[in-house]
């Protein structure tokens, strides 16, 4: 099974043809068309691993979605000092399918 490792957003995900895969957000259109450069790339008996990135070559990805992540409960607090602070977060991110690699 083919695979490949792609970087963005300071993070890397493992992907394949077809995969959905929720990256840090992306400012595209939806429907539109982007492409990801390729740190690592396997044909399932072969793999190439780049230095930083493989030369010549990308991964081919269709905008699916905009949208928030679960929220996140911050919650600090120390004892015995009647200090309690609490905050959420909830990430953006941008929903991909992986076209071709």
């Amino acid at each position: 099974m083919a695979y490949a490792v792609i970087q963005t957003g300071g993070k890397q995900f493992r992907v394949s043809s077809g995969d959905i895969v929720e990256v840090p957000s992306l400012d595209v259109e939806i429907d539109s068309t982007v492409e990801f450069d390729e740190l690592l790339k396997s044909d399932g008996e072969t793999t190439l691993v780049g230095s930083p990135v493989l030369e010549g070559t990308k991964v081919a990805a269709t905008v699916l979605s905009h949208g928030r992540g679960p929220k996140v409960i911050v919650f600090k607090k120390k004892r015995r000092k009647q200090y309690k602070k609490k905050h959420g977060h909830r990430q953006n991110f941008t929903a991909v399918r992986i076209d071709a690699i």
